[in-house]
């Protein structure tokens, strides 16, 4: 595969990948304010818990379905022989560890280096959201 097609697919498996991230963050804005307001009056670590293990919970299957579009993308671009090398691989990539043990070929290094711009990328957002819905959960006396 040349460089154009990788980084052109590259781009749009990371686009996708972003595309459901972003989407799961907001679409839980409107249950997290719910459970917020309906929560106001109870045990603060209850409030507390609930709200930022809910956002916990949403950035995890977020990321997590990150790695298996990566995943499935190496093995339909017949990266890998098995799916199991193909999430290692898509996991320590999109992670940035990078172990180094399972490499990808020439035909699909750059589009495998997308894996880890994604992950730097959502991670991002990810803090930023968790950090965001924290200030929230905490009590107005913490801040």
């Amino acid at each position: 595969m040349g460089l154009w097609t990788q980084i052109a697919l590259g781009t749009g498996v990371m686009s996708l990948c972003a595309a459901v991230h972003i989407g799961l963050m907001v679409l839980s804005m409107r249950p997290l304010s719910r459970m917020d307001a309906h929560f106001r009056n109870h045990f603060t670590i209850v409030r507390a818990g609930l709200l930022i293990g809910t956002g916990f919970a949403v950035t995890v299957l977020g990321h997590t379905l990150q790695v298996w579009f990566w995943a499935l993308s190496f093995m339909l671009m017949d990266s890998f022989g098995t799916i199991e090398e193909a999430l290692y691989f898509a996991l320590a990539s999109f992670t940035t560890l990078g172990y180094g043990d399972v490499l990808l070929g020439e035909h699909t290094r750059i589009f495998g280096a997308f894996s880890a711009v994604t992950g730097m990328l959502t991670f991002g957002v990810s803090t930023a959201f968790l950090v965001g819905l924290i200030g929230r959960a905490l009590p107005k006396n913490l801040h």
